[in-house]
């Protein structure tokens, strides 16, 4: 049986493209529609989160989740640059305070995975000024939102942007084997982080991190050393810039594998989920347990799930991730909360709508909200605070 402590912090999480609808000004938006795009869909309507946050936030109020991740579309608050939407202001702050009526905190991130289309046109992440441009989007929005923030995650797999969008050309801009664009949007990424901390610490009392999506990596038989070579470009250059920042995020689902000539596929007989990785569900341990060793800071499980349309499956997996986050606490680990990815199912980016990620069904038709058998089996977690 495994247990999680007094005070530990049961979260779910989305992010507003995702959920919203109708985030037009985007480079995803872009990408979805471009001539040229891997996208299976547009996102659309998505679950129109916009509008039906209430509703959505009573459902997680109900569940026993204690916090909200939700990210600010930047697009939607300075849709030109320099020009502040003050109705979106109002709208996340709106937000906020509906969390805070539901008992529930306030977990903002200020950059996932979007970027506003003036600053794709320019550049986007391999251009030197999108870390000014950043921090200005951080100290206006963070002025007006700041004092209802109960944590902030500046910037959410700032690694995963540079690996689809430079190197696989999955993400926007939708290029591929850029080394050099790889390596420029990593160097600006940790800067604009470490331009944001100071100013979010400005802007009201909550702690500041980074999240970075990390695996269980394994090298095959003589190709050990393979293993620093290609996780410390993708993952330590992160983790290695959260000196000074008051945690860090771990967002891990599966693993990933090394051989002599580079990264490798999945094992031969183990399971493959949908999203073309293997079924690996003590991932979220080996990296809460690196991600400590490697930082020194506490750390949030800001994003572990599973994409798939069986749902016992998902309980299984939850099942056995939590017991191995869990054993990191029994071992003395400062881990101190853990967030479901994702509440709903929704627009999972280059997939579309057809991978599930959600403890919530989402009917696209009608969009009413079905809690899946998943999302009761982790509020009876939530509420006794132990894994049988």
């Amino acid at each position: 049986m495994a247990h999680f402590p007094d005070g530990f912090l049961w979260g779910t999480a989305t992010a507003a493209h995702q959920v919203e609808g109708g985030n037009w000004n985007n480079d995803w938006w872009a990408w979805e529609h471009a001539s040229n795009t891997v996208c299976e869909e547009p996102s659309g309507d998505a679950t129109d989160h916009f509008q039906r946050y209430p509703e959505d936030l009573d459902l997680m109020a109900a569940l026993g989740f204690g916090s909200y991740r939700f990210s600010l579309e930047w697009s939607r608050i300075e849709p030109e640059p320099g020009e502040i939407s003050g109705a979106a202001l109002d709208h996340y702050q709106r937000v906020i305070d509906a969390c805070h009526e539901r008992g529930l905190q306030a977990c903002v991130t200020f950059h996932h995975f979007t970027t506003p289309r003036w600053a794709a046109a320019d550049g986007g992440w391999t251009n030197p000024a999108i870390v000014d441009r950043f921090a200005r989007f951080v100290e206006v929005t963070g002025g007006r939102l700041g004092p209802g923030i109960d944590m902030v995650c500046t910037i959410n797999e700032p690694n995963v942007v540079g690996l689809m969008g430079y190197l696989w050309g999955l993400f926007p801009p939708g290029v591929s084997e850029d080394l050099e664009g790889y390596a420029r949007a990593s160097d600006h990424f940790v800067a604009a982080h470490r331009a944001a901390v100071p100013i979010l610490r400005a802007s009201g009392d909550f702690p500041v991190g980074l999240t970075v999506s990390m695996s269980d990596w394994a090298a095959e038989p003589g190709a050990e050393d393979q293993v620093d070579v290609w996780r410390g470009p993708h993952e330590d250059v992160f983790l290695e810039a959260t000196g000074g920042d008051d945690f860090i995020g771990v967002q891990a689902y599966s693993r990933t594998r090394v051989g002599a000539a580079g990264v490798i596929g999945p094992e031969p007989g183990v399971e493959v989920l949908p999203m073309g990785y293997e079924y690996w569900p003590t991932a979220a341990e080996a990296s809460v347990r690196r991600a400590a060793a490697v930082t020194g800071l506490p750390v949030y499980v800001t994003e572990n799930g599973i994409g798939t349309d069986d749902d016992a499956q998902r309980i299984a997996y939850l099942r056995d991730s939590l017991t191995g986050v869990a054993r990191t606490i029994e071992d003395g680990l400062d881990v101190r909360g853990f967030f479901h990815w994702s509440f709903m199912d929704n627009f999972e980016w280059a997939f579309g709508y057809r991978m599930k990620f959600g403890i919530v069904a989402v009917d696209r038709a009608t969009q009413a909200r079905t809690v899946k058998p998943s999302g009761q089996w982790l509020a009876d977690v939530i509420r006794s605070g132990r894994v049988g």
